[in-house]
């Protein structure tokens, strides 16, 4: 029979070595892991200019298509550009931005920056927003994609960190989605964000069905929380495209 000093002994090597490896193989595995984070925002962002991309080309056609990644501080001034593989104008990655971190800052009353991704697919040109919220679970993110004039929604993706499954969850579906087409953001530099609207847009005044959506049955919570993202993050391009005109 073995003694408690041997069980506690083999117990205790056993735990370290199972600790060992599950530690080399989370090692080994978060340079993958980090390559999938990536591939799938480049593949949300084109899905929001509706460039439809696969994790095998996303790459390829994020490359492509996305002309420019600017970076923009809160007073609407240009301090970032990467074009063509290396930056124009300062250092800092529009793509690799930290949005959840650059808004807490705004919500602070401090100085931020905020991404905008430019994408031209046949002759035309989309200017790309990032998203990034607070859901009824957890996290929400997504990215807008509006014409040149920043007025028209052009698209949109919404995902997710754990909503609730055929209620709140449903932000990210195409039906949800495809609501926001052709709705309008800015009018002649007046910024109007898109409002996902309890009870339908039927309720409200017919000049103003322009910018709203239905809200998801059942998910009132998230839908509210979708347009506080969306007017928490749009509104901070105003001064941008107050520059541009």
């Amino acid at each position: 029979m073995y003694s408690n000093f041997y069980i506690f002994r083999y117990a205790s090597v056993m735990v370290i070595i199972v600790a060992a490896i599950l530690s080399s193989a989370a090692m080994f595995l978060k340079p993958y892991q980090d390559e999938n984070i990536r591939i799938d925002k480049m593949k949300g962002i084109l899905a929001s200019a509706n460039i439809e991309a696969t994790t095998e080309n996303a790459i390829q056609l994020y490359n492509k298509n996305i002309t420019q990644e600017i970076v923009i501080n809160n007073n609407g001034e240009v301090v970032s550009i990467f074009s063509d593989g290396e930056f124009e104008k300062g250092d800092i990655s529009a793509f690799n931005l930290d949005l959840k971190k650059e808004l807490y800052k705004k919500s602070k009353g401090l100085e931020f920056n905020i991404p905008l991704l430019i994408a031209e697919s046949n002759g035309v040109k989309t200017y790309i927003i990032p998203l990034y919220g607070a859901g009824l679970w957890g996290s929400i993110w997504g990215n807008i994609a509006v014409q040149e004039n920043f007025s028209t929604v052009v698209g949109v993706t919404f995902g997710h960190k754990g909503e609730t499954p055929g209620l709140g969850a449903e932000i990210d579906t195409r039906i949800f989605q495809a609501q926001f087409v052709n709705k309008e953001v800015f009018k002649d530099s007046k910024f109007q964000s898109v409002k996902v609207v309890k009870g339908g847009v039927v309720t409200l005044p017919a000049n103003m069905h322009i910018h709203g959506v239905d809200a998801i049955s059942g998910g009132t919570i998230t839908s509210n929380a979708v347009s506080d993202m969306l007017a928490n993050c749009l509104e901070n391009y105003v001064p941008y495209i107050n520059k541009r005109n």
